[in-house]
């Protein structure tokens, strides 16, 4: 479920959002709103009042013991975000071969053969023609990698496809749901990442804190797995 103020993903045994207070509607049983209220329950050291729970926490009740339980985020690793970086380059890699297949079938075979033929004979107009084509394509792949990011990271899902076939998601700092903007920000930022040699802006998502690379720290965001 969602929380109606601010729209955080919650569980269903959430009663109060963590981002920003507002009741679920959930009812407790008697004694977890005292639980809630106090300190950590009496023999329950592993439970933390609300003002102690970590930023993004989520607050679970457990009937078993009828104290609350705040689970805090649970952060995605290396190894995850790279299977998933390797499902959306695929899908990727399907969309660009049929955008290709549909520029060729539009343009015709018989254009390409005579490139390649004027580039053997030295003919100087298709040299400029294939560079031409080259630049095109590569800023068609740039714009639709962009927006198949961005879109789907501040989308409803809050994760590409390989994020989702995972249960990963794409948050802010404070567990809320990314913008558009913000999205592009952190996509752009990759830029950056790819800059640091040895691939260590991505690696760092290994043994950072929040398991955050490069990128994410720039645009202050986070990858998650679903609870």
């Amino acid at each position: 479920m969602y929380c109606s103020k601010c729209g955080t993903q919650l569980t269903n045994d959430t009663i109060f959002c963590s981002a920003c207070g507002q009741a679920t509607g959930v009812v407790a049983p008697a004694g977890a709103a005292a639980a809630v209220a106090g300190s950590a329950a009496p023999g329950l050291p592993d439970y933390a009042p609300v003002a102690t729970a970590a930023p993004g926490a989520v607050a679970r009740y457990t009937p078993a013991t009828g104290a609350m339980l705040f689970v805090p985020p649970a952060y995605a690793g290396f190894w995850l975000r790279f299977l998933a970086y390797i499902i959306d380059n695929i899908v990727l890699g399907v969309i660009f071969g049929v955008v290709a297949l549909l520029a060729i079938a539009a343009i015709g075979v018989d254009y390409f053969r005579a490139m390649i033929q004027g580039l053997q004979d030295g003919n100087g107009e298709f040299p400029v023609a294939l560079v031409s084509a080259i630049l095109i394509a590569a800023l068609l792949s740039a714009v639709v990698s962009w927006i198949y990011h961005a879109w789907m990271e501040s989308s409803q899902y809050q994760g590409t496809l390989g994020k989702m076939a995972l249960g990963l998601i794409v948050t802010d700092l404070n567990d809320q749901p990314v913008t558009f903007g913000r999205a592009t920000g952190r996509f752009f930022a990759k830029i950056i990442t790819g800059l640091i040699p040895l691939g260590i802006g991505y690696i760092m998502a290994g043994f950072t804190e929040k398991k955050q690379a490069l990128h994410d720290m720039i645009a202050s965001c986070l990858v998650l797995r679903k609870r």
